[in-house]
């Protein structure tokens, strides 16, 4: 495994610097990367998406477990030291993982071509939670485990009725099990980040709440309606209604558990179907 001291003199040689822009804050903890990697679910010979590989500290461990690596790396300069490192041992596709913030790139998707995969990757702030709303409503989406800001980890695990239960928090676990694995202060990146991490686990449920080709329609149900979250449900969706059993109109967004939302948005496309030829 990289040391910190190879990172920079990987770096160095190639007269590289950590990009801020591009959230390049690496994972250089040795038990939290081994932890992340055995957490995660993968097996030998599995799929496995990294979006964000840095200099390859946890690519290695990942095919040092015999996964089948699809590494996603914006960062031009990077992506070919990561080319050089990994040859074909890899498959590197370089661009941007989630150029449209509501799907994977083209050739993400060729790379992954249908089959069942994990993600396992110490993800860029800026692009944690989109990407991980887009892979929740993918066919063979399996889970794994990411690192994220302290605050998505919070949203990504928030029950009903707190403070970080959101759009995210519905949406995923409507077809996830979320596991909160470690929690990582700022010396176990370099450059330490300004905020506290957290590693996190997803978990397939046996029985998703939503089917990943309705999730789509779904979170943009749950987001709209959380956009008005300080408002109750019969001012956002109209009174005189008869909501589904256990909702009532004066219960606002955020008391609503993942299962009555899936029962809400159910409800909602029964009371306004889409007109023909919308």
């Amino acid at each position: 495994m990289q040391t910190l001291g190879e990172i920079k003199a990987l770096l160095a040689g190639r007269g590289l610097r950590p990009r801020h822009r591009f959230g390049q804050n690496f994972l250089i903890e040795p038990v939290h990367l081994r932890t992340l990697v055995d957490r995660s679910g993968v097996a030998a010979g599995e799929v496995v998406l990294e979006v964000g590989p840095g200099t390859g500290v946890l690519t290695d461990l990942l095919v040092e477990a015999g996964t089948e690596v699809i590494a996603c790396e914006i960062d031009r300069d990077l992506a070919s030291l990561v080319a050089d490192r990994f040859g074909d041992r890899i498959t590197l596709v370089v661009g941007d993982a989630l150029p449209s913030k509501r799907t994977l790139s083209p050739p993400l998707i060729e790379s992954i071509g249908g089959r069942p995969f994990r993600i396992v990757a110490n993800l860029p702030y800026a692009i944690a939670s989109p990407l991980l709303a887009v892979l929740a409503g993918m066919d063979g989406f399996l889970g794994g485990g990411v690192t994220v800001q302290r605050e998505v980890a919070d949203r990504l695990a928030a029950r009903p009725g707190t403070r970080a239960y959101g759009p995210l928090s519905v949406v995923v676990q409507s077809r996830f099990a979320v596991e909160r694995l470690a929690e990582l202060p700022p010396g176990c990146f370099w450059p330490p980040p300004e905020v506290n991490s957290a590693m996190v686990g997803l978990r397939p449920l046996e029985t998703p709440l939503v089917g990943a080709s309705e999730l789509d329609a779904f979170g943009r149900f749950v987001s709209e309606v959380f956009g008005r979250r300080r408002k109750q449900l019969g001012t956002i969706l109209g009174r005189g209604r008869d909501l589904p059993d256990g909702i009532e109109s004066d219960m606002r967004p955020e008391r609503l558990a993942v299962a009555q939302w899936v029962d809400l948005q159910r409800w909602r496309a029964a009371q306004d179907p889409p007109q023909a030829g919308t």
